[in-house]
């Protein structure tokens, strides 16, 4: 009789270890169906940066100092900004304040993207503005382009920077140390002859000077 109660025991015993604890839950089903995830944006990043860039008129800056101009233009909103040597002899702006603006490649009143480059040509404060922006010489080709006027540094720059290349003083017996302040007299070869590697010979005066 004891032996048939400890065996009914242990059989109850089982049936709840293989319900589980909560014999009126059921284990929950596995499927491949994945987890929900966030919504994705509509606005892709080429699509956010594709927003039109703010437009704005160009001031006009002829007359004023080369830095009062630079200051004025970020005040505006621009901030590419360039800037040359009106006259054409290659000079660089190192001090804006001793320079003052000649002429700007937007005309006044024109409404342009702020992120558009302004360049201003200048000349120094005691010189006079050209009445055309003088632009330096183009790279020289095969033949020789005409120098004569131009600035020893500007017509340096224009030819190869291979080329040999002797200066002299056409007045007096001077060494030519700032190029950008003198200009060409005389030149060999001549204008329209070919180069072919040729030696390249220069005389000059001081821009304030004439040509013997």
């Amino acid at each position: 009789m004891r032996t048939r109660t400890a065996t009914a025991a242990l059989v109850g015993l089982a049936t709840v270890t293989l319900l589980g604890c909560d014999p009126g839950t059921t284990a929950p089903q596995q499927t491949d169906t994945p987890p929900p995830t966030a919504a994705a944006s509509h606005t892709t990043p080429a699509e956010q940066d594709d927003k039109p860039v703010e437009r704005k008129k160009v001031p006009d800056f002829v007359g004023m100092g080369l830095q009062s101009a630079q200051d004025k233009a970020q005040a505006e909103g621009f901030y590419v900004l360039k800037s040359h040597d009106s006259a054409g002899r290659g000079r660089m702006q190192a001090l804006d304040r001793n320079w003052k603006v000649c002429s700007q490649n937007h005309a006044p009143g024109k409404t342009v993207p702020v992120d558009t480059a302004l360049d201003f040509g200048a000349v120094k404060l005691e010189e006079t503005c050209p009445s055309t922006d003088q632009q330096e010489p183009a790279p020289a080709g095969k033949s020789m382009p005409d120098f004569v006027g131009k600035s020893v540094k500007a017509a340096r720059g224009a030819l190869d920077s291979s080329t040999s290349l002797t200066v002299k003083d056409a007045a007096r017996d001077r060494m030519v140390l700032m190029e950008s302040n003198w200009k060409v007299c005389t030149q060999d070869p001549k204008a329209g002859a070919a180069l072919n590697g040729r030696p390249v010979e220069f005389t000059a005066v001081k821009f304030d000077e004439s040509c013997p």
